[in-house]
C-alpha cells in the first residue's frame, strides 16, 4: 500500500492537493475520504471536480440529499454517510451496489468509516483529513 502525506496550511492548499489528486484518476476509483466535521473534506472533493472539469460552484456536500451526481470527465458519484450512523446497512441506503455497477464511474465516500467492512472490487484510495478550524491540515492518502 503506498501511503503519502501533507500538511495543508490554507484551504487553498487542501482545494489543491484534491486537484492533484483528480489529475491522476483514470475512472472506476473509490476515494474514501475519513475527518471530522469541518476538516475539508467537500472541499478536496471540489479540488477533484475541478480537475476533471466541472464548475466547483455546482460541487455542495450531500448530507441531505445523501448523493449527489456528478457529470465530469467521469460520473462522479458524491456520497455522504454522516447522517447514516444509525443505519444498519449505509451501503444499502445509498444504493451503493447499483451506484458501483457504472465501471468508469468515480466514487467519492465521505465519513466512509460508517461503511465498516464493506468489501470493494475496485482500487481504493483512502484519504484521512485532520485538523479543523484555522489549523493546518494533516492529510494521509493510501492507495490500496
Amino acid at each position: 500500500m503506498d501511503k503519502r502525506k501533507f500538511v495543508c496550511a490554507s484551504p487553498e492548499d487542501t482545494f489543491e492537493l484534491g486537484e492533484r489528486l483528480g489529475e491522476q484518476l483514470e475512472g472506476g476509483e473509490i476515494l474514501l475520504l475519513s475527518g471530522g466535521l469541518g476538516a475539508g473534506k467537500t472541499l478536496f472533493t471540489k479540488g477533484i471536480l475541478y480537475a476533471l472539469d466541472y464548475d466547483t460552484r455546482e460541487v455542495t456536500s450531500p448530507s441531505f440529499t445523501l448523493v449527489n451526481l456528478y457529470r465530469a470527465k467521469f460520473d462522479v458519484y458524491h456520497i455522504d454517510f454522516w447522517r447514516l450512523d444509525n443505519v444498519e446497512n449505509v451501503a444499502a441506503a445509498v444504493g451503493l451496489s447499483e451506484i458501483l455497477e457504472d465501471e468508469t464511474a468515480i466514487v467519492i465516500a465521505e465519513w466512509s468509516e460508517r461503511l465498516k467492512e464493506t468489501a470493494f472490487t475496485n482500487k481504493i484510495i483512502r484519504v484521512s483529513i485532520e485538523g479543523d478550524g484555522g489549523e493546518p491540515r494533516k492529510i494521509t492518502i493510501s492507495d490500496e
